[in-house]
């Protein structure tokens, strides 16, 4: 996979990451929706059930009133806030409070209880008639309001005010449910790509144990299937190196002898194949394991000319114009994969770049660390050939390149596995000399100050 696709992977990955809601969380929201909810439903059906026992209550004590008053003479009365009466004897009135002074006398026809509009004010009513007396006595709905919502209040109040301690509840439960997910979820975040030792995290829970099983037995198969990948092509050309070298040997004996275009044509094959296991080699060497270990300071400006130096023999048989611009610049690495990353990142170059050409190298500072960058005047890459470039034994053009070079498809990458032991980052452009331009950018934590 191409650097440029992972990087874009990593980027999906990332933003995804943060469009998820964690289990704790949802089932948090989930629980407490539910019991907001419930603690909802229960509130209104206690209102209107407070609010029916209400009425009836103040009914009977409306009722008992009326009856207690209609025996009593009106001067002895006792005063009553928020209760209204009128008393009528045969066709007299001998009392009547003032908000049911302009009261419709109709109104007092029928006994019993209504619900009337008198002077803008909702009333309940009580009509009692005994001899030749006849009552009405009345008290605002409102205040039958007020004593439901009253009492409503005083019953869910507890509930309302233990709502936050339930939520801290609910959600240090899920937490402590789930903390087996989540040690394992950090464990296997934390872990390196190539660790494939058992989990240290155990766990008695049905859920969680059966797959902290699965995920032994998956590292141990994995741990074996990725040692038998990794050590193969090494080993394979390991062992290749001695009978390519004896037969190296016996083709420059035997071209002493005879003198024939298939003898020549062995030798350029036999050399392909010999790079093909150097770059194999190179590849099983620079696996981004331990090499941290081996950091020290590395002066690139001077590395740099060690490898124009390397491959001067090369840039000299195709007339290349080659320049360096660069300062003093020191960084924490390793000389072997350091000078690997620039000797195939330059070769491909002065491989790429046509007779007489021009190849530009420069060493520069930035505000995020520092880039080493080659560009070229060769033919360049199209969008859909750089995006593949780092794939194993992809060539651009294949075999059949117009510069007509030969290549194992290996060398970038060895590129991309470098860059991976140092964290640093490759960008392909097209450069001003019209060719390539490859730019690796090194982290500040590499730079030695």
């Amino acid at each position: 996979m191409s650097l440029q696709n992972r990087s874009q992977i990593q980027t999906i990955a990332t933003s995804q990451r943060r469009g998820r809601l964690s289990i704790s969380r949802r089932l948090t929201m989930i629980l407490l929706s539910m019991v907001i909810l419930t603690a909802f439903m229960a509130l209104l059906n206690g209102y209107h059930r407070s609010m029916e026992e209400a009425q009836r209550q103040l009914d009977l004590q409306l009722m008992s009133m009326a009856q207690v008053l209609i025996e009593t003479p009106a001067e002895h009365w006792p005063e009553q806030q928020s209760l209204y009466g009128q008393l009528w004897r045969q066709d007299h009135l001998v009392y009547t409070a003032k908000l049911l002074a302009k009261m419709p006398v109709s109104l007092m026809d029928e006994v019993g209880f209504a619900t009337e509009n008198i002077a803008g004010t909702r009333l309940r009513i009580f009509v009692l008639h005994k001899q030749d007396k006849r009552l009405l006595l009345a008290e605002p709905i409102q205040k039958r309001y007020l004593l439901s919502e009253s009492l409503i209040l005083s019953a869910m109040t507890p509930l309302v005010m233990a709502m936050p301690l339930l939520a801290v509840f609910i959600a240090w439960y899920i937490y402590r449910a789930l903390r087996p997910l989540t040690t394992l979820s950090h464990e296997l975040k934390e872990r390196n790509a190539r660790d494939f030792s058992k989990l240290v995290i155990t766990s008695e829970d049905a859920e969680v144990a059966p797959v902290i099983e699965r995920l032994n037995s998956l590292f141990g198969k994995v741990e074996k299937a990725y040692m038998r990948e990794r050590f193969f092509a090494a080993d394979a050309a390991h062992e290749l190196k001695t009978p390519i070298s004896s037969l190296k040997i016996n083709l420059h004996n035997l071209a002493q002898e005879i003198h024939h275009p298939s003898l020549q044509a062995m030798q350029k094959g036999v050399e392909q194949l010999n790079h093909i296991v150097e770059q194999m080699l190179t590849l099983a060497r620079t696996e981004p394991d331990r090499w941290h270990v081996n950091f020290h300071p590395v002066d690139l400006e001077q590395l740099s000319q060690e490898v124009v130096a390397q491959l001067y023999q090369r840039i000299d048989e195709k007339q290349l114009q080659i320049s360096l611009d660069a300062k003093p610049q020191v960084i924490l690495g390793c000389e072997f994969t350091l000078k690997t990353l620039f000797v195939n990142l330059l070769g491909n170059a002065v491989k790429y770049t046509p007779v007489g050409g021009k190849i530009k190298l420069t060493i520069d500072a930035e505000g995020s660390g520092m880039s080493w960058i080659v560009e070229d005047s060769g033919p360049g890459m199209d969008s859909k050939q750089m995006a593949r470039i780092f794939d194993r034994f992809y060539r651009v053009g294949g075999d059949k390149h117009p510069s007509g070079e030969k290549g194992a498809g290996l060398g970038m990458a060895i590129v991309q596995q470098i860059a991976e032991i140092y964290g640093a980052q490759i960008k392909l452009e097209r450069a001003q000399l019209g060719g390539l331009k490859v730019r690796v950018t090194f982290l500040k934590e590499h730079l030695c100050k």
